[in-house]
């Protein structure tokens, strides 16, 4: 497939020029374009439960080793909790289910949304489970309150995710294991002695955990550095592409736009109140990294990939009934959605080139009538891979079955409030954000449909529309 991608889309019309002059574009203009007044169809549809955004937080982003690394994943999941409660006012009782995301599970919490529900002082009456679906772990959740509203289950649904890598389970070998294991099944003094006496020097090895795939064995940086040499992705688009991705963040936060984000008091520790992984740089910096997966020829660096990050992530989901009666003005109706996979060695991150024409077609639009878009960035060489993909019609007959491309989503309205990027990536808590955020930007540049897409490990994505709620 590398080969014939790299042949075939080299003239890809995403050029690193372009794409300077794209980044150029979303930043020397107002950040926050404010869309004509449209007067679309609504996605309503008949017989069917209006299921809304009522508000969305999170606590701060921040790289993995800093302020929260003497936490535990349930404590930030209990911030995320908290500070909703405290944002949208719903009463605890009124909470009929919790639905959190989490990939790398601490054993002591393995069901977080439990444990961060209990001590965020929800009734034990209110059930909670968590789900893992990789770096889709948070749509996940949200997809899953969905569900439970449209099926009539509940009414009001808490949807969150969480990631903490400053402290993730390392393993004693399978030998030692074993080993252990059967020394606490020993019954005498001379059995244990005698497995005690078996351990050896290569027992004590730990198994570090890995960003890697199963399947294949792959690690999700050396995937991406293959992807972005199949579709011809130059390290200088990439670097480009980080680098707007770290300056429309800092405009964004300094403007004050990030305002999903709460103030979170860490105990034994100042308030932490911002993300602290935005860190504008310059080409000429950038250029000097290494490559970070395949040396010394391969293009994606530290500074063109996201980073690991801590974080969690809340969002509160209601029928737009219930939420009316209780006197809420929800910011958004979460309208279709897909999940995709698709082959995990050599497609592992087009997610988004799947999803996005499949959502497109059940909601009966078109890329042309979406105003928001709001994309997962992994590493900027996926992004990059994916906007040529979906402009593509050689691509989209080729491995899609389908007559021609979707196209590719316009810079203007691209992510223009930074991602994962520069933002961080908590993996199960980044959906979340995804979807506040398009809320965020509807109202703000008076749009009326938003797309979330991200990709996944296993080679899964997922899309969302968003409809604007009348202002």
């Amino acid at each position: 497939m590398a080969s014939m991608l790299l042949t075939s889309l080299r003239s890809s019309p995403l050029t690193s020029v372009q794409t300077a002059q794209f980044a150029a574009r979303s930043l020397s203009t107002s950040v926050h374009l404010q869309a004509q007044a449209k007067s679309k169809k609504t996605l309503a549809k008949p017989g069917m439960k209006n299921i809304v955004l009522v508000d969305g937080v999170r606590t701060p982003f921040l790289l993995s080793g800093t302020t929260y690394a003497d936490l535990m994943p349930h404590d930030l999941a209990r911030a995320a909790l908290q500070g909703l409660l405290n944002r949208t006012g719903i009463p605890k009782e009124a909470v009929d289910y919790i639905v959190y995301g989490e990939v790398i599970q601490e054993v002591k919490t393995s069901n977080v949304a439990r444990e961060a529900a209990l001590g965020a002082g929800f009734s034990d009456k209110t059930p909670a489970h968590t789900v893992t679906m990789a770096c889709i772990s948070s749509n996940q959740a949200m997809t899953t309150a969905v569900g439970l509203i449209a099926a009539g289950q509940c009414d009001t649904v808490v949807a969150g995710g969480v990631e903490f890598m400053s402290d993730v389970p390392i393993r004693h070998s399978r030998k030692m294991r074993k080993t252990m294991l059967s020394l606490n099944k020993a019954k005498t003094l001379g059995a244990r002695l005698s497995l005690l006496g078996s351990i050896r020097l290569a027992h004590l090895a730990p198994e570090l955990p890995a960003v890697a795939e199963f399947s294949t064995a792959e690690t999700m940086g050396h995937s991406a550095d293959r992807l972005a040499a199949a579709f011809g992705v130059t390290r200088l688009e990439q670097d480009e592409f980080a680098l707007r991705s770290h300056m429309l963040a800092k405009k964004a936060q300094d403007s004050g736009l990030l305002s999903d984000v709460i103030n979170f008091k860490v105990p034994g520790k100042d308030i932490v109140s911002k993300d602290n992984g935005i860190r504008p740089s310059t080409m000429e910096q950038m250029a000097r990294l290494k490559p970070a997966f395949i040396k010394p020829h391969g293009t994606v660096t530290a500074a063109n990939s996201s980073f690991l990050t801590d974080g969690a992530s809340a969002v509160l989901i209601m029928s737009e009934e219930k939420a009316l009666a209780m006197g809420y003005k929800p910011k958004a109706y979460l309208r279709d959605f897909v999940y995709v996979s698709q082959d995990p060695k050599d497609q592992l991150l087009l997610g988004p080139t799947y999803s996005t024409p499949k959502v497109l077609e059940r909601s009966g639009l078109t890329l042309n009538d979406i105003d928001v878009f709001e994309f997962h960035e992994a590493f900027a060489g996926q992004i990059m891979a994916n906007l040529k993909a979906m402009d593509s019609d050689w691509f989209a007959q080729t491995y899609m079955g389908r007559k021609s491309k979707v196209g590719a989503p316009p810079m203007e309205k691209f992510n223009t409030w930074g991602g994962s990027l520069s933002l961080g990536h908590p993996f199960g808590a980044t959906g979340c954000r995804l979807v506040t955020t398009v809320a965020h930007r509807l109202q703000k540049e008076g749009g009326q449909y938003g797309l979330v897409a991200a990709c996944a490990a296993g080679g899964q994505g997922h899309a969302m529309v968003i409809e604007a709620y009348p202002q």
